[in-house]
C-alpha cells in the first residue's frame, strides 16, 4: 500500500481526553518521518468533515503538545454525518450528510483516514469504511469500556484525578466526621469507580455493573461508625442504580450519536444516606475535571503507541480496523469487534474480589 498512500487525514471525536494530542502527535511525526506523507487535519471532528475545514498538518504544529490535555484539532460530539442535525423552518430535522463528507475526502486526495474516538465516534467510522472509506481507529475514551481493547487512553489520566480528588476527600471526611461522596464518569461501566475507589481508600464503591441495595451500603456505614469510623468515603459511577431502579438521567441531547446524559445520582443517594444514616452528607461530582489537564506518563506512552501503530495500520492497508493494546503487544482489531460490545467491570472478577476481601461494600 506504500506507493498508494500519499497523504491521510486524521480527526479526533466525542468527548475531550487526556491523550488526544499526543496520539495526533504521534500520528504527524510517524506519516511525515517514516512514510514521507502528507497529514491534513480534520477541524472539530466529524463537523470539519462535513463542512470541509481542514488544515495541513507539520511537525512544527505538534510541537510541544506531548503533555497538553485536550485536541488541538478541536472536537465534537454531536456532530454525526449519517444523522446531521439541521434546522429547517424552526424545527429541527436529521439529514445523511455522509456523501458530502466523501466527496470532501476524494477532493482533498485523502486515501486514509484516522479516526480517534470512542464507541460512537468508531461507529461512525464504521459506517464510513462500509461505503468504501479507507479508515483506521484508535480507541479514546476516559471510560474504558472499549471491549476490543485491554485499555484505552485517557483512562489511566481519569483514574489518577479521580484517586487525587478521594486523597483530598478523606481529610475533610476524617475531620468533620461526614460522608463524603465522589460521584465519577463512565457512562454505562463502573471502570472509574472502580480503580479509583481501589486505590483512593474508598469504604463503598457503586458501579452500573453491580445494582445495589441502599439499606446494606448504609449498614456498612453505620457498623464502621459503631467500631470509631466515624467517616466514609463513597464513590459512585454516574450509571449506578439501586436493585429494581434506574439510572439518574441528567438530560437528553437530541443531537449526540449518544443522546443520554448521566448525572445526579451523587446528590440522589447522599440524601438517602445522610437520612439513613444520621451522618452529615456531602457531594463532590467530578465532572469535566476527569477530561480535563495533562495526561499521565502511561497515558503519554500508550497514545504515542497507539498513534505510531494507526499510521503503520493506514500503511498496510488494514482499513476497517482498529489499533489496539493486546498486552505486550498493539494490534489491529476490526472495528465491528471493537464497538460491537461495550467493556463492562466483570462483577467476579479479580479487582473486586479483591476490593471485597479488604472492606470495600458494593451495596450487593
Amino acid at each position: 500500500m506504500e506507493g498508494q498512500i500519499k497523504r491521510i487525514g486524521v480527526l479526533t471525536g466525542g468527548g475531550d481526553c487526556p491523550g488526544l494530542n499526543a496520539v495526533i502527535r504521534a500520528v504527524v511525526k510517524t506519516a511525515i518521518r517514516r512514510y514521507n506523507l502528507e497529514v491534513i487535519g480534520i477541524i472539530d471532528g466529524f463537523y470539519g468533515l462535513v463542512n470541509d475545514i481542514m488544515e495541513p498538518m507539520t511537525e512544527e504544529k505538534v510541537a510541544g503538545i506531548l503533555h497538553r490535555g485536550g485536541t488541538i484539532l478541536g472536537t465534537t460530539n454531536r456532530d454525526n454525518p449519517f444523522r446531521y442535525a439541521v434546522e429547517k423552518e424552526g424545527q429541527l430535522t436529521f439529514e445523511d450528510r455522509s456523501e458530502q463528507c466523501i466527496e470532501n475526502l476524494r477532493r482533498r486526495g485523502i486515501d486514509g483516514l484516522v479516526v480517534i474516538g470512542g464507541d460512537g465516534s468508531l461507529s461512525i467510522g464504521l459506517e464510513f469504511h462500509k461505503k468504501g472509506i479507507p479508515v483506521v481507529g484508535v480507541p479514546k475514551t476516559i471510560d474504558n469500556d472499549l471491549s476490543a481493547t485491554d485499555v484505552t487512553f485517557g483512562f489511566d489520566s481519569a483514574v489518577t484525578t479521580a484517586t487525587e480528588a478521594l486523597d483530598r476527600l478523606h481529610t475533610t471526611a476524617e475531620s468533620h466526621h461526614r460522608i463524603m461522596i465522589l460521584e465519577v464518569m463512565g457512562r454505562y461501566a463502573g471502570w472509574i469507580a472502580l480503580y479509583s475507589g481501589v486505590a483512593g481508600g474508598a469504604d463503598v464503591i457503586l458501579i452500573p455493573e453491580i445494582p445495589f441495595d441502599l439499606a446494606k451500603v448504609c449498614d456498612h456505614i453505620r457498623a464502621r461508625a459503631e467500631k470509631g469510623r466515624k467517616f466514609s468515603i463513597v464513590v459512585i459511577a454516574e450509571g449506578a442504580k439501586e436493585m429494581g431502579g434506574e439510572m439518574v438521567v441528567q438530560k437528553m441531547v437530541a443531537q449526540s450519536h449518544d443522546p443520554v446524559r448521566l448525572g445526579g445520582i451523587g446528590q440522589s443517594i447522599g440524601q438517602k444516606l445522610e437520612m439513613c444514616t444520621g451522618m452529615e452528607t456531602r457531594v463532590t461530582v467530578l465532572g469535566h475535571v476527569q477530561r480535563g489537564g495533562s495526561p499521565t506518563a502511561q497515558d503519554r506512552i500508550l497514545s504515542t503507541r497507539y498513534g505510531s501503530a494507526a499510521v503503520d495500520a493506514v500503511m498496510e492497508g488494514k482499513f476497517g480496523h482498529m489499533v489496539a493494546l493486546r498486552t505486550p503487544k498493539i494490534l489491529a482489531v476490526p472495528l465491528q469487534e471493537a464497538v460491537g460490545t461495550a467493556k463492562q467491570v466483570n462483577p467476579d472478577g479479580q479487582i473486586v474480589k479483591a476490593a471485597k476481601s479488604v472492606g470495600i461494600s458494593f451495596g450487593d
